[in-house]
């Protein structure tokens, strides 16, 4: 009987795990790097272990130091989450030979299904549908997949011959610094087809569940976006193909406890394309449609229970990630001054009000969760609260996902894998001006609070009258003394403001944090930057400069001082949680300096290389 569990993660996994322990009465062990040790998964463990460092390497992904903190904090059984060491078949095998209850698969099993190539072989040889290995002379595109781990790292998709050493390249550095190996392999690109998972449970004893399929088809760097389940737009023949491909998956290879198969679907076509011998960070849906604990039921089958029948599924769920990124889908760090998601909706989160997203790890941030006895009120209750959101502080896709929700193909079931590349989803506020107007006002009453004499006097009141009053922001101007034509003013505090226009009260939440205003109302968050009147003197970057577009390490240096470079020609490689991102020459131009080099940390805004245009003196 497990007492007390380790889990070998961080995050809203973390916390996702310890809330099922607390219900079921087991002590809790957390570990943390230095960069985690305000987290709120530290505060919410039993007991906690600092893993000293930042970089997963030397904390999360250090199998000896985990081992270590087990012993140190008493726990005899590991939960690995998902990520780091969770497919790591020699950390299970360490875990198992410690003495220590391990909640997950055998390491075995773990081997066979974390090594793709060996993956494909085995599961062809159960019957189970795979991708040729792409050749040449197939064409292109084709998609540069790790041999080891997923979670869209490690590949890259090449479209014409001349880019295919740099992405093989690209995808075995990513591989390597995410999973320690950086084997890569090819297959034929399946474009525009759907990403569709089964979820497995599996005991000790022979009964292999398939608790329906969950769509995750929208993406972006490969990397999952929006999943539910069960998928709107697969057949009952096709579902049927997939639950026994992913059984036969699972008894293949002998699986214990949670897994998850997945195939790409295109028409009639069922191609498998991995399994994942851990729990999902989308296993949520599953468990609201069918009603079950997935972590739960890990825990029992490591402790050697057995299942019974299958519960079956009933209505829909759908979940977004939300991540620290900017429009460009850049990750972003920084400190989240407020986090609030309410409505009706499950909020699996890693950060709270105050938290410090750090550029070592991830950006997620959290998952959001809806659940509806039809599809259509999932979206709605899905919009609905993230569109109320209050999220200060750092850029988020939040307006992304609200934009995915609304767009007619989604809510018509029709989605791929090239969804995000074929709609433009770009957000511009309707009511841009009203909330500038808004937090001009809040502006104005809260410098009226604060104000030492003359308190009572409006402010910008003058002696004799020339223009009204301006308030400027750097993405809208509005004049608030007097109001524009229609608006009338019902009440103005720091905090609120309410207006009323054509007969209808609107009301706006105000906030200021770091020389941002935040402008919160039904029809969602404006974030707007203040103008002063009087600016203070900034440093000037040179003309030509590329600055780094966040925290990271420099990889790779493509150029030297006096070098011609084309537009759009690599100049350097910059790694940030956990991905390469690369920085290119936006003209034709000479080199004239490069300020940093290999292995150099650089902070966003970090001028990197300045490049002088034709023309330029």
């Amino acid at each position: 009987m497990i007492t007390r569990l380790l889990v070998a993660n961080r995050g809203e996994i973390a916390r996702r795990i310890f809330r099922t322990c607390r219900e079921l009465g087991i002590s809790t062990v957390a570990v943390f790097s230095d960069a985690d040790a305000s987290s709120p998964h530290v505060a919410e463990a039993d007991l906690a272990v600092r893993l000293s460092g930042v970089r997963s390497g030397e904390t999360y992904l250090d199998i000896a130091r985990i081992l270590q903190a087990c012993t140190v904090a008493g726990a005899d059984a590991v939960h690995p989450g998902y990520g780091f060491l969770s497919e790591n078949a020699d950390f299970a095998r360490a875990v198992i030979e410690a003495g220590l209850t391990w909640v997950g698969p055998s390491p075995e099993a773990i081997a066979a299904m974390g090594w793709k190539i060996e993956a494909k072989r085995l599961m062809a040889e159960a019957g189970v549908p795979v991708l040729p290995s792409w050749t040449e002379e197939q064409g292109y595109p084709a998609l540069v997949k790790a041999a080891a781990g997923g979670g869209g790292r490690g590949m890259r998709v090449v479209r014409a011959a001349r880019d295919f050493d740099r992405e093989v390249e690209a995808a075995r550095r990513e591989a390597e610094a995410a999973f320690g190996d950086g084997t890569v392999f090819v297959e034929p690109l399946l474009e525009r087809a759907r990403h569709v998972e089964v979820q497995v449970v599996a005991d000790q004893h022979g009964t292999v569940w398939t608790l329906g399929e969950r769509e995750c088809s929208i993406q972006r760097r490969h990397q999952k976006v929006v999943e539910e389940c069960p998928s709107p737009g697969i057949s009952e023949q096709t579902r049927r193909i997939l639950l026994d491909a992913a059984a036969r998956a699972a008894r293949k290879i002998g699986y214990e406890g949670a897994g998850t198969v997945e195939f790409l679907v295109k028409g009639d076509t069922v191609a498998f394309l991995e399994m994942n011998t851990r729990l999902q960070v989308e296993h949520p849906v599953t468990e609201l449609v069918h009603g079950v604990d997935l972590v739960r039921l890990q825990l029992e089958i490591a402790e050697g229970a057995r299942l019974g029948e299958a519960p079956p599924p009933g209505g829909h769920a759908i979940e977004v990630r939300l991540y620290a990124e900017d429009h460009r889908h850049l990750p972003q760090s920084g400190v989240i001054h407020h986090f609030e998601i309410g409505g009706q909706v499950r909020v699996d989160s890693g950060v709270e009000s105050g938290s410090h997203v750090s550029p070592y790890y991830d950006p997620m941030l959290a998952k959001v969760i809806a659940y509806g006895g039809s599809r259509t009120e999932a979206v709605r209750k899905l919009t609905d609260a993230l569109t109320r959101a209050k999220l200060h502080g750092i850029t988020t896709n939040r307006d992304l996902l609200v934009n995915i929700l609304k767009n007619p193909d989604f809510r018509a079931g029709d989605t791929h894998t090239a969804f995000l590349d074929e709609h433009d989803l770009t957000h511009q506020p309707t009511d841009l001006e009203t909330a500038a107007l808004a937090a001009a006002l809040a502006i104005a009453a809260r410098n009226r609070a604060e104000a030492t004499v003359l308190s009572t006097i409006p402010g910008g009141w003058r002696n004799v009258r020339s223009q009204p009053s301006l308030a400027r922001f750097e993405e809208a101007e509005t004049a608030y003394d007097p109001l524009p034509d229609g608006y009338t003013l019902v009440s103005a505090t720091p905090g609120e403001v309410v207006l009323e226009r054509h007969g209808l009260q609107h009301r706006f939440d105000v906030a200021e944090h770091d020389g941002r205003v935040y402008v919160n109302s039904a029809h969602g968050q404006v974030r707007l930057t203040p103008i002063p009147r009087l600016p203070e003197p900034v440093e000037r970057v040179a003309p030509g400069s590329l600055t780094a577009p966040m925290p990271g390490t420099v990889l790779r240096v493509a150029v030297e001082p006096g070098e011609i470079v084309s537009g759009g020609q690599e100049v350097l490689v910059l790694e940030a949680m956990k991905m390469e991102h690369r920085i290119v020459a936006p003209a034709r131009g000479v080199v004239s300096d490069v300020r940093v080099e290999k292995g150099t940390q650089v902070e966003a805004g970090t001028v990197l290389v300045i490049i002088n245009q034709e023309g330029d003196a």
